[in-house]
């Protein structure tokens, strides 16, 4: 006689998921929705909010996502100019939700912003006077309607230029500016990361390197004359020893998490390299030419967040200004086994840093309850 055994729960979900799964295939569409499902904000006191608001004349997506909207907000520059990453941050941003509202922006001329306004609507604020201001009337409406005295901002690479522009002219609307893969003087950081990627071609002789990287020189030469394709060859190299992601030869990791992203559609996501074209034929040369050297006082707290092997944007000449800087408060951490992508490469020491040092000044503040509050409900 065979004896029947009885189906756990799980068992029984396990059968109705693949009898529903035999329906028909399991495409793109199909694990974005698993993710959106798996990532959605049940809180009532949180909020969950993909829209596009009008920011100087053209409409402007932003992503905010937290548990409570009394935690203090989290702005988020992105890099590039023209690499959006809210389409990429669902891989690291939840644990982040507990403790802040995280606001992530699509840029003007980047991503799902690209996609939503015509490049003559787009094209005058082109400029990082142009980009600072967009920032300035992100902050505001931010502020506004969350009703918030201050925020926290971040500035990743590229972004760390509008965020340094920013806190230095309106610290009072920050409980400090975060930089992260900094920009200081970025002809020193183009020369710093073209010499390191040049001497780790010739130790590991790798002679296509040599010969490619020998060709750029003198690398950077005139920041004018900084093309999209000399910046790319030095990138090729800088992020095949290492210099972008810690231990990884290429980007393809990362680009390939952006297909899964629950806030892009197809479309959107090929927009993100016309925007990314669009913002450099924009913004290259005066980002070659940024030099912050004479920029060392600022009235709000500091925090630098450094690759320990950083030569996308240069770890030693962000370390070298930072340790330049007066400031009420100023602390920079080391990410050992990161390079310019530490929130993703070392995620767990970045949120670490955020909840333990950042988080404290806004609840001093009395902009933010008790972390505990903030997640025990």
């Amino acid at each position: 006689m065979q004896r029947s055994v009885p189906l756990t729960l799980a068992a029984l979900l396990t059968l109705s998921s693949a009898t529903h799964a035999a329906d028909k295939p399991f495409g793109r569409d199909d694990a974005r929705a698993i993710i959106a499902q798996s990532r959605q904000i049940l809180s009532p006191y949180g909020v969950q909010e993909l829209k596009a608001v009008e920011i100087n004349g053209i409409k402007q997506w932003i992503s905010v996502r937290g548990n409570d909207r009394r935690n203090p907000i989290l702005l988020y520059l992105h890099g590039g100019p023209g690499s959006v990453e809210m389409v990429e941050s669902y891989g690291y941003q939840r644990p982040w939700e507990d403790f802040f509202t995280v606001v992530q922006w699509d840029q003007r001329g980047a991503g799902k912003t690209f996609a939503s306004n015509t490049r003559e609507a787009m094209a005058p604020g082109m400029t990082i006077d142009g980009m600072v201001g967009d920032a300035e009337a992100m902050i505001a409406y931010l502020r506004t309607s969350y009703g918030k005295q201050k925020i926290f901002l971040l500035g990743h690479s590229w972004g760390s230029i509008v965020g340094e522009e920013v806190a230095r002219r309106h610290p009072q609307w920050l409980h400090a500016y975060l930089g992260a893969g900094q920009i200081a003087d970025s002809p020193r950081s183009e020369a710093d990361g073209y010499r390191w990627a040049l001497e780790q071609a010739r130790t590991q002789g790798n002679a296509t390197a040599v010969r490619e990287l020998e060709a750029l020189a003198p690398y950077p030469g005139d920041p004018d004359k900084l093309t999209i394709e000399r910046i790319g060859a030095q990138r090729k190299w800088t992020m095949y020893f290492g210099g972008l992601a810690w231990g990884r030869t290429e980007y393809k990791p990362f680009d390939d998490a952006r297909k899964l992203s629950p806030d892009y559609s197809n479309e959107e996501l090929g927009a993100i390299d016309q925007g990314g074209l669009f913002s450099l034929e924009h913004l290259l040369a005066p980002m070659a030419a940024t030099d912050f050297g004479k920029n060392t006082r600022f009235s709000c707290p500091i925090f630098l967040f450094n690759g320990r092997h950083d030569y996308t944007t240069s770890n030693e000449v962000a370390a070298r200004w930072f340790a330049k800087l007066h400031a009420p408060h100023k602390r920079m951490f080391w990410f050992d086994d990161s390079a310019h992508l530490m929130m993703q490469e070392q995620p767990g020491l970045f949120l670490m840093h955020l909840v333990n040092d950042v988080r404290p000044l806004a609840v001093r503040a009395g902009d933010a309850p008790p972390e505990r509050d903030a997640v025990t409900r």
